[in-house]
């Protein structure tokens, strides 16, 4: 099982390295090319990836230093992602104090059996060196935000950026460091199937799960116990629950759907957004699930089968172009596509392919998508707006140019008030933090149309 698991996940850290792909696509890919169906080998490699992932920038300066003058980025990718994964297992799962010669020594004739002796042999001179090495002096050798980058495991212009946005070093400190430690699980009960919540909860509780209800947000809860995987359960796979951040499921609430309302869901798949609001309408009224994935949608589909809807319908669509039906809704949902520094610590293979210039150009095509949703809104209709991300060029500043351009459209307040509010003054917004509100990082907007012209 263990060189199963660590062939997978040498494969896989290499498929993110090649094609910039997230871990769970990454490993989806590797599964199928290795047809491997071991579950425990791929849980155990999942877990080497993510960790080892989310420390990239430590790890590399570690090897770095102790190949000098080579870089690792002059060996191949199999033995780039074997170097970080070697690090990962013997120095960093030991607090970088104690190591274990014959651990480090089976994870080498391990990786000859994966890699080949010819291949291995040219960094295997360095191992002994990041066996027994020391992390502080790199640490210490670093100034200010480089040496916060390399605590927090985050690129260098992200610290900066948190820093400014944060308002000083100590929060900024504080935020990087929740991002790597994934938030609590949080499950929705769904009550589109013909049980009561009550009758879920008990067959739940049944089935080893302890749960904590989250106050004002109708059907959700945080996961505090289980006595096995979620997706293993009974319910689980009688559609009974649905396993959501709490973010996510406050961002289709804010939008205030009630039964008999139509609503545009706009970059709807996989679906969470569209069973919610199918949820709180009741399964009454109307939804029109727009995404430009068929890949995606296909899961969408099988999302609103399982989970019992029956109003929603879909359409295959890019919504950096105008819509392509008539008609418009009470309600546009829009949660466009995303930097996703919000989500840092469950996909912490974001951090490495991201900078400045990522978050300029995502706020266009979130522009773009934000203004061909506002034709689609009925007279005295609201359209939310919300990301998974807490760059303020990604939120505060889309909605500001999306109102001078939108004299028709006005703020509102949303309710409840869990988050903080909005920056740059847009207070009626709210931001959530994984510091502050144990979820994923998230921005939501409200707004509504008037029965003014537009400029």
């Amino acid at each position: 099982m263990l060189k199963n698991a660590w062939t997978i996940a040498i494969e896989t850290l290499s498929w993110i390295e090649m094609q910039r792909l997230s871990e769970r696509i990454a490993l989806v890919k590797t599964i199928k090319q290795l047809n491997e169906t071991n579950p425990n080998a791929i849980r155990y490699a999942y877990g080497l990836v993510v960790e080892t992932t989310r420390r990239r920038n430590l790890i590399d300066a570690f090897i770095n230093a102790n190949i000098a003058p080579k870089k690792i980025e002059e060996f191949n990718l199999g033995v780039q992602s074997f170097l970080r994964l070697y690090v990962y297992q013997t120095r960093i799962t030991k607090n970088w104090d104690k190591y274990n010669l014959q651990e480090a020594q089976n994870i080498a004739s391990m990786a000859r059996s994966i890699l080949g002796w010819t291949t291995l042999l040219q960094v295997e001179p360095y191992l002994g060196f990041l066996l027994t090495q020391k992390i502080d002096p790199i640490i210490a050798s670093a100034v200010d935000e480089e040496r916060l980058s390399l605590e927090t495991f985050h690129p260098l212009w992200f610290v900066k950026y948190c820093i400014k946005l944060l308002g000083n070093v100590n929060s900024a400190t504080t935020f990087l460091n929740a991002n790597n430690f994934p938030p609590p699980t949080y499950i929705r009960i769904n009550t589109l199937k013909a049980l009561l919540e009550e009758e879920i909860l008990q067959k739940l509780a049944l089935e080893g799960v302890n749960l904590q209800k989250v106050e004002s947000l109708p059907n959700i809860y945080k996961v505090i116990e289980l006595k096995r995987p979620l997706n293993t359960l009974e319910s689980f796979k009688s559609g009974l629950f649905y396993v959501q951040d709490k973010a996510s499921c406050f961002a289709a609430q804010a939008a205030t759907p009630k039964p008999g309302d139509k609503i545009f869901d706009v970059c709807a798949a996989p679906g969470a957004k569209t069973t919610y609001l199918a949820q709180l309408m009741q399964n009454q009224g109307q939804i029109i699930s727009i995404d430009f994935s068929k890949r995606r949608m296909k899961t969408w589909r099988q999302e609103i089968n399982y989970m019992n809807v029956t109003i929603a319908e879909a359409i295959t669509a890019n919504a950096c172009l105008p819509l392509p039906f008539t008609g418009e809704a009470d309600i546009v949902v829009l949660d466009p596509p995303c930097t996703s520094t919000g989500v840092f610590a469950k996909q912490p293979s974001a951090k490495w392919r991201l900078s400045t210039k990522s978050v300029e150009n995502m706020a266009e095509i979130q522009q773009q998508m934000l203004t061909n949703c506002a034709q689609k809104v009925t007279k005295n209709g609201y359209l939310t707006y919300s990301t998974c991300s807490i760059t303020v060029e990604e939120n505060e500043m889309v909605i500001e140019r999306f109102l001078l351009e939108h004299s028709n459209f006005h703020l509102v307040e949303i309710e409840p008030k869990i988050g903080l509010p909005g920056l740059r003054g847009l207070t009626q917004c709210q931001r959530l933090y994984p510091h502050l509100h144990e979820c994923n990082g998230f921005f939501i907007a409200k707004l509504q149309k008037s029965g003014h012209a537009s400029k």
